[in-house]
């Protein structure tokens, strides 16, 4: 595929503080190929694109896509849409295959996560019918969260940031919290459905020495509420101030997640159910059997959009990833679905190289945290399993400010 032609990005799923930085990766390897005519950006992703809501960013800057690359949330927009089964509704394919074919896109890019590589996969399965090998396409999901829960990859872009966030943040918590000699137990809810590895974090501080969470529950683990309050009141008695941090995905034994009571019970077009309230429902049951003072606190949104605590890592690897995506876009069949991820190298430094993947092996897959990184208890998180994610969490990033506020790119 050597002559002129488009190419398409699109961004899909929760934002990150790392996102725009693999937008700005994609787009500077596209600038230089050769063949490519422009590069469009989908607004709010496929779902914009159906909408033929687009904007050229052929001609960004090397300035404008550095100060993209630390902006946090999704520049682009985003969107949460599930796609159908390419054999129930190939209609809805060749109405996006004659988009593709209208705007001579040969070139498809979309960032994001479990989800969004089901839509890169769907859109490969159909690519590879009589009816989508006419318009010849290649396809390339890059990986996207904060969850850092995708198959295939040491790593997620997304992740290093948020970690330091959290890491950050439960170290100041700590550190608050140690002021009063008055009992009282603070409880931090972390995102995480389903994997623990942002919640893990939370354990990082320890290895400097410094003051963090004395408890730590993931999803990978059965949550069992005796065991819990023991270990509670455990800390309790060696120290005034204790310091819960939990995943918002901790379930029981039967499988319910602890803090499912508190919703609604919605969920959301890929069928997961809306979590938060694991925290809320903890600190009423220490209320009522510790009956010491107890607060909950969600970190929420700002461990995705705390752009002034990112890593200089996750950062530059965003970048990598989206260059080095764009590249092997080059180089790729039509109509195969592929992903690019994080090889580490064996050894004590750290290092990776971005290699190729089979999209199919990733979409809706959870990576989880090896129950060997989570101490035989089920309330902690082992040394080893920390020194794995220290490396994604170095290094700073210095952010343009004004009036001492940060700069954000936005398109105008």
């Amino acid at each position: 595929m050597n002559f002129t032609a488009n190419a398409i990005i699109g961004q899909s799923g929760g934002p990150t503080c790392a996102i725009n930085a693999t937008l700005a990766g994609v787009i500077q390897g596209l600038q230089k190929n050769k063949s490519i005519h422009t590069i469009y950006g989908m607004k709010n992703g496929i779902e914009g694109f159906l909408q033929e809501k687009m904007i050229d960013l052929t001609k960004l800057t090397q300035d404008e896509l550095s100060l993209l690359s630390v902006t946090p949330s999704a520049a682009l927009g985003s969107c949460r849409k599930k796609l159908p089964q390419p054999e129930e509704d190939p209609g809805f394919f060749e109405t996006l295959f004659s988009l593709f074919r209208q705007y001579n896109i040969r070139y498809f890019f979309y960032i994001g996560g479990n989800d969004s590589m089901d839509t890169v996969d769907k859109l490969s399965r159909y690519a590879q019918t009589p009816a989508g090998k006419t318009w010849p396409i290649k396809l390339m999901g890059v990986p996207k969260t904060i969850d850092n829960d995708l198959a295939c990859t040491d790593h997620t872009p997304g992740y290093g940031s948020a970690a330091k966030y959290v890491a950050t943040t439960l170290q100041e918590i700590a550190c608050d919290c140690a002021v009063y000699t008055v009992k009282a137990v603070t409880l931090v809810e972390i995102m995480g459905r389903d994997a623990g590895w942002l919640t893990a974090a939370a354990g990082l501080p320890r290895l400097s020495g410094q003051p963090t969470a004395d408890l730590i529950y993931l999803p990978e683990t059965i949550f069992d509420e005796e065991a819990f309050l023991a270990s509670v009141q455990k800390c309790l008695n060696e120290k005034p101030n204790v310091v819960v941090a939990l995943s918002e995905g901790i379930r029981d034994k039967d499988g319910n997640y602890i803090g499912e009571g508190g919703q609604s019970g919605a969920v959301d077009i890929f069928g997961h159910k809306y979590l938060a309230g694991a925290a809320r429902v903890l600190e009423s049951l220490i209320r009522e059997k510790i009956s010491c003072k107890v607060r909950a606190v969600e970190l929420s949104l700002p461990q995705r959009c705390a752009a002034h605590c990112l890593s200089g890592c996750d950062i530059e690897e965003s970048l990598t990833i989206g260059r080095t995506a764009a590249t092997m876009a080059e180089k790729a069949e039509p109509g195969e679905g592929n992903i690019a991820v994080f090889r580490r190298k064996p050894g004590n430094d750290y290092q990776v190289t971005v290699e190729t993947a089979n999209v199919a092996l990733v979409a809706n897959q959870v990576s989880n945290v090896n129950r060997n990184g989570i101490n035989a208890e089920g309330n902690n998180v082992t040394d080893e399993l920390l020194r794995q994610l220290l490396p994604l969490i170095q290094g700073e990033v210095e952010i343009p400010k004004k009036n001492g506020l940060p700069l954000h790119f936005t398109f105008q």
